[in-house]
């Protein structure tokens, strides 16, 4: 037994058996044991012991401390997980629910702006990044998990593996795209930084990616450097490029299969930023009255 695995307790290792078994993202398995985490703290006992009153303080709580509503439903999951599950205690989380998030619309830039934000990027490997994040739609964590050998420049497409909701998926390749992409792998293979079927994106190190942390800090850098006073971030890209594909008149099931989403209204959420889309729709101000 290793000296990490010694200060763990039975019921916290019972909790990870059930997630492994389940197999659930790493992510998803550090969400729900820091869930658990707050929970004990708060209760200032095993978590175990807990009762459906205690549930409720707990909410009462979080809702008292300013806390989000992503952060407040995130921790209602992680927690539904480990009495549901790993305590087999369904009936304790019976009257918790989760919160209503408030809907609010995603910042996009104009085709413009995506020019010179990826223009403005601090190196080959990012502008390059960027460009792929922009021209396929796809997220951060899915421009890292990207390998040479998922580029299709014969059905130009881009071989997404595991994306959210551990699914794979192929996203599109542009002429234009597929250009910067060679053009980046030529500069990349020329310095020894790039394997034969290795990473896309390397970091430092040839064998390991570039992580979703590095390309945040490459884009905000991008958007000071391209002076877009937006609240840029990866997922901006993501969402300009449904957005341009929406006032392109492209079909909106089409975008929902290239963004991966699994249901219909989460696309359509575009259609509300989609500002060359209102600009043809002809107001009845602009129309005379019949005769």
């Amino acid at each position: 037994m290793t000296p990490s695995t010694a200060m763990i307790s039975p019921l916290r290792q019972r909790m990870l058996d059930d997630m492994r078994m389940r197999k659930l993202a790493r992510k998803t398995q550090t969400a729900y044991i820091r869930a658990v985490k707050r929970f004990a703290a708060f209760l200032r006992r095993s978590p175990d012991q807990a009762d459906a009153e205690d549930l409720r303080r707990f909410q009462l709580h979080l809702v008292d401390c300013g806390t989000s509503p992503i952060t407040l439903n995130a921790t209602i999951t992680g927690l539904k997980f480990f009495f549901d599950v790993t305590l087999d205690r369904a009936s304790v989380m019976a009257r918790v629910q989760p919160v209503r998030v408030p809907r609010t619309l995603p910042v996009v830039l104009s085709r413009e702006e995506a020019a010179r934000l990826i223009a403005a990027a601090g190196s080959l490997k990012y502008q390059t990044a960027l460009s792929v994040a922009y021209g396929a739609g796809l997220r951060a964590s899915e421009v890292t998990g990207l390998r040479v050998s998922d580029i299709d420049s014969q059905r130009m497409t881009l071989r997404v593996e595991q994306g959210k909701g551990s699914k794979d998926r192929y996203a599109m390749l542009s002429p234009v795209l597929l250009e910067r992409l060679r053009a980046w792998w030529r500069h990349a293979h020329a310095q020894g930084r790039m394997l034969d079927g290795g990473w896309l994106f390397p970091g430092q190190h040839p064998i390991d990616a570039i992580s979703t942390r590095q390309l945040n800090r490459a884009i905000h850098a991008a958007a000071i450097n391209a002076e877009i006073d937006k609240r840029v971030s990866m997922h901006t890209l993501r969402h300009s490029f449904a957005t341009h594909l929406l006032e392109q008149k492209v079909d909106i099931r089409v975008i929902q299969v290239l963004l991966g989403h699994k249901k219909l209204e989460t696309t359509a959420l575009y259609a509300h930023v989609a500002t060359e889309v209102l600009r043809t729709v002809i107001g009845p101000l602009e129309r005379p009255p019949s005769g």
